[in-house]
């Protein structure tokens, strides 16, 4: 059944449309509409449980273009993104699961967005759309994909050799090893990723275990020592050992040169 929305809900939708609004900021009401601070906190709190606005954080409300069949309605994923990374002035890409799924790695439709990012850290919700954003440092941004979507919005998502390389490096929050050896292997053996752009992505972007399994990966998939020296100067000294599969017992057979026990077997 369709929800009838009360004539300052109405009002609210009016405005906005037609000044072309996305987002209606805490305080931009009360002087168009003529509503006291108290009125204008109770309609955008009512509008935001009845699913007519969606609230981005305190103060900040994401409005529908039209008015919403039914009642109600909810921002898309990258609509409510865009405007929680851009209200903060800062960047982000989107990776993991929904790059893993995006560049045909993974079959598997997350129920969420993952996005490193430069400003915001945890869990949060627009509307139905569930984000999980993960705060780096500017220098580990970078290396993107500009997609289009059906709406026209801009969704940046790490790029293909970038989330290869993230697949290795943040195996643990991804749960991506050692899935993304077979990934690796597959998208250069089809020459979809190159392999001196997939080594210095790593050198850029990875940690020393990212280096040495991408490293030992690539020896074992027959790159010369050559092509694989630029990985080895970016390794520092150590008579540590890492486990191929880090999920599994340190046991196997022992890479010297890359310090990584082959635990696969």
């Amino acid at each position: 059944m369709a929800k009838t929305l009360g004539q300052l809900d109405t009002r609210l939708l009016a405005y906005a449309q037609m000044r072309g609004l996305r987002t209606i900021r805490l305080g931009e009401l009360r002087e168009p509409l003529r509503l006291s601070p108290r009125q204008e906190v109770g309609l955008l709190s009512r509008m935001t449980r009845s699913g007519v606005i969606a609230r981005v954080r305190r103060g900040l409300y994401l409005v529908p273009p039209r008015l919403p069949l039914g009642g109600k309605w909810s921002p898309d994923e990258i609509l409510s993104l865009n405007t929680l990374i851009d209200d903060r002035k800062g960047r982000y890409q989107i990776c993991g699961p929904n790059a893993f799924n995006r560049y045909g790695f993974d079959a598997q439709i997350p129920a969420r967005v993952y996005a490193y990012n430069n400003r915001l850290s945890g869990d949060r919700a627009v509307g139905s759309a569930a984000f999980t954003l993960i705060k780096v440092a500017d220098k580990r941004l970078g290396d993107t994909e500009v997609f289009e979507t059906a709406g026209g919005l801009q969704a940046v998502y790490s790029s293909r050799v970038r989330t290869l390389v993230d697949a290795v490096y943040d195996w643990s929050r991804f749960d991506s090893l050692p899935r993304a050896y077979e990934w690796i292997r597959q998208e250069v053996n089809a020459g979809r990723v190159d392999a001196s752009e997939l080594i210095g992505t790593t050198v850029r972007f990875g940690n020393q275990g990212t280096i040495r399994r991408i490293g030992a990966l690539l020896e074992r998939e027959g790159l010369s020592a050559r092509r694989l020296a630029r990985l080895q100067r970016a390794l520092r000294p150590s008579t540590s050992l890492i486990p191929w599969i880090p999920t599994l017992p340190k046991r196997g057979k022992t890479d010297q040169r890359w310090g990584v026990v082959f635990n696969d077997r």
